[in-house]
């Protein structure tokens, strides 16, 4: 710490980013000031709440960058986030995914719901926050514009054809103008064109009634009467018809709410609620929230955006590239002083539930490693094997973060050197794989490793770890008791019981990771083992080689489906008739062992 306040003394008192350090030279906090002396500074001096504690206390170095401008302080502050994933940042990034509508960019487009955004071609429409608003705005465009709707085209006409939902390409020509009219219609709807939609359909309705042709009328009464449902039941806040997204924030406890109405085609349609701590000043977590908000696919700036009064405008337009606003009367004031509130009232109804919850993991994880005599972990990754007799072996990792789940760090092994039911040397394989791997590439090492297993299987560990790879990593072990649940904690070589209550939030921590690694692994094993068993019918037949077994995989996605296909369905993914026939009896033959 002394070391630290003196580097403080060297930092400039200009604008820029700093850079917070663990014991493992990891990135764990990046942030921004106008001052970087004094805002660094602030972390070592005066006291601080429970949270900031936390950081703090993890903080061994640190290093900065100076900037010319606030805002290019800001810039550069979300450059560095996106690069270094400091884990206590991830909190401010918002990882909801929002349902897109997207016309296809193939021949025979077809209209579907996405939550993945990709440079493919494809017409997007959204975001949708409420899904079901997604699908139902779907079925509608389905009744109205006949696009197809298979994903590969069949051989003969479906359901959607005779209820008159599909144009049926696949029997039937379908012009490239015809296409082309029905995709600039739905744009045009889903771009807020619905009600001439809904007059033009109004009046087909009213000319097929004075022809007398009632049945034709009724159809288009019913069309009339789902627009009416699914696009106008919405409330009307603006009359102008242009995009936006409206943000406010409330601060409470060290912790921000941040509120985001989407209004499209002047309808607000949705909020978004996002809350996480604080680290610096409010409004500087408020602009690293806009930068990581719009970093994400699934959100796309609108026309314009509505922000409080006490936020730089300049700066938030410059930064983000979008026309700002901050409205000082009327409607669209109101409607800033309505995301406040909201962000108010849900900081206050959730924050005590949120804060305990916090408090009880990490009081849990503090525990466990008080009681394993070792530094707190904060990171722990657990590992388990799975095999049936030794068949198909894998093996899956977890990885978990302040004792929540970290998905995108989670890790599936195909077993590469073991023959047999080898538990040992499959674990030595994948823990070899794992460490090996992230010593390379710099990522930081777990504080804990936990193995689903005894003394050989730790043994097993330790050997990789200490001996092969020169690393000084606590290892665990759990072990389950005869109706496979969670028994005792194991730790050492040779290993010894850490005794821990069965009732205690660090055992039930424990328990769902080896539950959750259990979990991942068997999942995987299983989809393993399903691709084996499909293959390996189809490696009898001659003329059906990789790029066909990958076709048949993709088309019928199980042994028991291809089973039930006929020579026809077969032929129909790009088999030739003959392949077909040889692979039918192939399996009606396997069906009569």
């Amino acid at each position: 710490m002394t070391q630290l306040k003196e580097k403080i003394q060297l930092v400039p008192a200009q604008p820029g980013c700093y850079l917070m350090k663990n014991k493992h030279n990891t990135i764990i906090y990046v942030g921004k000031a106008k001052i970087l002396r004094n805002r660094v500074r602030s972390y070592f001096t005066g006291s601080h709440d429970k949270k900031t504690q936390r950081l703090v206390s993890e903080i061994v170095d640190f290093e900065y960058i100076v900037t010319s401008s606030d805002l290019e302080a800001l810039l550069l502050e979300q450059n560095l986030i996106k690069k270094y994933e400091p884990r206590y940042n991830v909190l401010l990034k918002d990882d909801k995914t929002y349902p897109f509508l997207k016309i296809t960019k193939e021949e025979h487009p077809r209209l579907i719901t996405t939550r993945k955004v990709k440079k493919d071609g494809g017409k997007y429409f959204g975001p949708y926050p409420n899904a079901q608003a997604a699908n139902e705005t779907k079925k509608l465009l389905d009744r109205l514009y006949p696009l197809r709707k298979c994903r590969t085209l069949p051989d003969r006409v479906c359901l959607y054809y005779h209820i008159g939902q599909c144009l049926a390409p696949c029997e039937f020509t379908v012009t490239k103008d015809t296409n082309d009219n029905m995709v600039e219609e739905i744009a045009k709807f889903l771009n807020g064109g619905h009600k001439e939609v809904k007059e033009s359909l109004t009046n087909k309705m009213l000319q097929a009634s004075e022809e007398l042709n009632f049945e034709r009328a009724k159809e288009f009464r019913d069309q009339v009467k789902h627009i009416e449902a699914v696009m106008e039941k919405q409330k009307m806040t603006l009359t102008d018809q242009v995009n936006r997204d409206v943000f406010s924030y409330y601060v409470d406890k060290g912790w921000m709410c941040v509120q985001v109405f989407f209004i499209r085609q002047g309808k607000l349609i949705e909020r978004d609620v996002s809350m996480f701590p604080t680290y610096q000043d409010p409004v500087d977590d408020f602009y690293t929230f806009l930068g990581q908000f719009y970093l994400e696919e699934q959100h796309k700036k609108p026309t314009e955006i509505f922000l409080p009064s006490s936020v730089d405008m300049e700066m938030v337009s410059k930064f983000l590239n979008v026309r700002v606003i901050q409205p000082k009367r009327g409607q669209k004031k109101e409607l800033v002083e309505l995301a406040t509130k909201n962000a108010r009232l849900a900081l206050q109804e959730k924050f005590d539930l949120i804060e305990r919850n916090e408090q009880k993991t990490i009081i849990a994880i503090e525990r466990l490693g008080r009681a394993m005599n070792i530094d707190t972990p904060y990171r722990i990754e657990a590992f388990d094997n799975s095999n049936i007799q030794g068949v198909d072996p894998v093996s899956a990792m977890v990885s978990f973060i302040d004792g929540k789940p970290d998905k995108q760090n989670y890790r599936k092994y195909k077993v590469k050197t073991v023959q047999g039911p080898d538990d040992y040397e499959s674990m030595r394989e994948v823990v070899r794989r794992r460490y090996l791997r992230l010593l390379k590439e710099e990522q930081p090492l777990p504080d804990l490793i936990v193995i689903d297993g005894g003394k050989g299987q730790i043994s097993a560990a330790m050997g990789v770890l200490e001996d092969e790879l020169g690393l000084s990593i606590p290892v665990c072990g759990l072990v389950k008791d005869e109706k496979h649940k969670t028994s005792q904690l194991m730790m050492g070589d040779p290993p010894n019981i850490i005794t821990l209550s069965k009732s205690s939030d660090e055992f039930y921590l424990l328990q769902r990771i080896q539950d959750e690694v259990h979990r991942f692994a068997i999942s995987f094993h299983r989809n393993v083992r399903k691709k084996s068993m499909f293959t390996s019918v189809l490696d009898k037949v001659e003329g059906i080689g990789e790029k066909r077994k990958r076709l048949l995989l993709k088309e019928f996605g199980s042994l028991k489906r291809l089973k039930e296909a006929s020579v026809e369905e077969i032929q129909s993914v790009g088999v030739p008739q003959s392949v077909a026939q040889t692979l039918r009896r192939v399996m009606d033959e396997e069906g009569n062992k």
